[in-house]
């Protein structure tokens, strides 16, 4: 009985609140991304800069406030994959990302996820690299380029001519680094994980 009175305390913490919060967000992105208009682009990288803010922030709460719960260590991740998959899908029809990347980044993350729901039935826990998150962190930036997507030429509020930015492009530049970093994380985490299925 008392377990079952704890256990929703458990879940319904403020980090896996967050957490919730930013999986709510998806259909969100998902209807101001129908749209290829610069407003819709500019409201959608606000949402999931926000979101990603949250990502940061849900996991340093977690451990701040001694509340990590097996329920936050599955949502989480989950939760950055679905954010980050929706976009990237959801550009894929304006052109703004090629196909054979996107299909990289999302097989990575099944096949990932798939050996680490094989490790933990073998009550392995293989802890993310720190290529995984550098992984992490060019993705966000790729996404909030390729989102907003357009040229800008103003900073606060004013203009600037000459130093047009093409978000676009810079988007590209991240998504690259991304993707490599995304085929590397993968392959060091296989890696990994063979050695100590075998061993």
């Amino acid at each position: 009985m008392t377990m079952s009175l704890r256990q929703p305390n458990q879940v319904m913490n403020l980090p896996n609140i967050l957490t919730m919060m930013r999986i709510a967000a998806i259909p969100l992105l998902v209807v101001l991304l129908m749209s290829p208009s610069r407003s819709a682009g500019f409201w959608a990288a606000a949402l999931f800069a926000v979101a990603s803010i949250t990502d940061w922030l849900d996991g340093y709460l977690a451990r701040k406030m001694g509340i990590v719960t097996i329920f936050g260590k599955f949502l989480d991740p989950i939760a950055d994959k679905l954010i980050v998959m929706t976009v990237l899908i959801m550009i894929l029809p304006f052109d703004r990302v090629p196909a054979w990347m996107v299909l990289i980044i999302l097989g990575r993350e099944i096949i990932i996820t798939g050996l680490r729901g094989i490790a933990s039935t073998e009550g392995i826990v293989i802890q993310a690299s720190e290529l995984g998150k550098f992984k992490t962190i060019f993705q966000i930036v790729a996404i909030l380029g390729l989102t907003l997507h357009y040229n800008y030429n103003w900073f606060f509020g004013i203009a600037y001519p000459l130093l047009t930015v093409n978000m676009h492009n810079i988007g590209m530049f991240f998504l690259w680094i991304a993707t490599v970093l995304t085929i590397w994380s993968g392959l060091d985490y296989l890696i990994r994980f063979i050695k100590v299925i075998v061993h």
